[in-house]
């Protein structure tokens, strides 16, 4: 799906109007707690790769998209990459820049750091375009290859990789380059991505354990969820108040998702703006993680029922003994939720399918095959959240390897972690609505600059 700037978005609001709302963007929230130490906010300067699937499945990679380029001017950004799930190509990423560089007038104005569009322009890249097979990599891709050679730069500074998609490029980057591991850290936004993505998420998990990585499975949550939604906090009225009429990127981002405020990525981004980055496990605007647990893989040997169970967000394996008179002439895939193809893979004596459940609950699958003997079978297992003592026992094969806090203190409803994120809300808010403010005001202070 293709979104236009609208051919007005440089109109400018002017009067006391405008006046008064932006007073209030910029007043302090009574209450409100200390925003975390440390963070590009604070001066630091990260080097930030970013791999979506924008203009795929969920148009909220938009909605984050404009919000990481009116932060360019703190971040230094080597990398954006298309990758999958779903329809989306760099030529939406580029639509996002076209609308960032009519408003780059202005936003220089605000801080001389903001790149030039063509710098932007010059750093997209198309990654894979499909999800990877059995072994989680295939070839390499134009975006597979710029993480490689934007890793192996002599910077001393990690080289943070946002993933807002599929996991491929990173996957085959890493496959084809495994010494460039050390300098990476990672932020996955998982859930829904770990399940499309399953078979590059295991590669990892599996060939590159000592892998740094954030593995947030329901933690992104709560920058949509929970939290201060009151008054223009909420995601409509936030929508409506802060981002409409505030230049071309204000004008793409507003008609998106019907004008509602998801940005589902964003928590990647805010991690890195206000918190201590190095150490997951500290408050941050992007959330806190505790360090994976052992066993959160199950393999079932047989088809399943109602009753039999695996771990949400974990990895799940059928190895199914092969039927006789099967061969590798014949295909088979398991479908999930009538909507999640897996595809098998035969070793000779058993078929292998690999999925990942991104909800607690019950999956019905059946199985579609060219072999008679296995075409419509079915079967079912439960997903549920694994109980505290098995959080408790830390995995030791991946020491650099956090996901979202169980604890129920944490929780936003169903989803474990997103308080970790909801409870800054109004500050992330706040701070977003002030930066597509700098579109808006005429006459703004430039020497408000970060």
């Amino acid at each position: 799906m293709l979104f236009v700037c609208s051919s007005d978005a440089h109109t400018l609001r002017t009067g006391p109007a405008l006046l008064l709302l932006a007073l209030l963007v910029r007043q302090p929230a009574a209450g409100s707690e200390q925003a975390p130490p440390g963070g590009a906010l604070a001066g630091q300067r990260p080097r930030v790769m970013v791999s979506t699937d924008i203009g795929g499945t969920d148009p909220d990679d938009f909605q984050s998209m404009v919000h990481l380029l009116l932060y360019a001017d703190v971040l230094d950004l080597e990398g954006l990459i298309s990758s999958p799930y779903g329809p989306g190509r760099k030529e939406h990423i580029l639509q996002v820049i076209a609308c960032y560089e009519r408003d780059y007038p202005r936003l220089r104005a605000h801080s001389p750091r903001y790149p030039p569009a063509d710098a932007l322009r010059a750093i997209v890249k198309q990654g894979a375009i499909e999800a990877a097979g059995w072994d989680g990599y295939a070839s390499p891709t134009e975006g597979s290859r710029w993480i490689v050679e934007c890793a192996r730069r002599p910077d001393p500074r990690p080289l943070w990789v946002l993933v807002w998609g599929g996991p491929e490029d990173l996957a085959q980057a890493l496959h084809d380059a495994p010494d460039i591991l050390p300098k990476l850290r990672v932020y996955f936004i998982g859930g829904p991505n770990k399940m499309w993505g399953v078979n590059a998420f295991a590669y990892l998990e599996r060939q590159h354990p000592r892998l740094w990585m954030i593995e947030a499975n329901s933690t992104y949550r709560g920058w949509f969820v929970g939290g201060n939604q009151a008054g223009q906090w909420g995601n409509k009225a936030f929508v409506a108040t802060h981002v409409s009429a505030r230049g071309a990127l204000g004008d793409f981002f507003a008609p998106l998702l019907n004008g509602t405020l998801k940005m589902g990525d964003s928590p990647s981004v805010a991690y890195l703006l206000r918190g201590t980055p190095e150490d997951p496990s500290r408050p941050s605007w992007g959330g806190s993680f505790v360090r994976v647990w052992e066993g959160r893989k199950t393999t079932f040997e047989s088809l399943t029922t109602e009753s039999d169970q695996a771990e949400v967000f974990g990895v799940v394996e059928f190895a199914l003994p092969l039927p006789a008179g099967m061969s590798r002439k014949h295909s088979a895939r398991m479908i999930f939720d009538g909507r999640i193809p897996a595809m098998g893979f035969n070793d000779g004596r058993r078929l292998h399918f690999r999925f990942s459940p991104r909800d607690a609950k019950v999956w019905p699958y059946a199985i579609e095959s060219d072999f008679a003997g296995l075409n419509g079978r079915q079967g079912r297992f439960t997903a549920v959240h694994p109980p505290p003592e098995k959080t408790r026992r830390l995995s030791g094969e991946h020491p650099h390897w956090w996901t979202d806090d169980p604890n129920p203190a944490v929780a936003e409803g169903i989803h474990p972690g997103a308080g970790t994120v909801s409870r800054w809300r109004e500050q992330f808010l706040r701070d977003f609505a002030e930066r597509l403010g700098r579109l808006a005001v005429r006459g703004a202070d430039p020497a408000r600059r970060n």
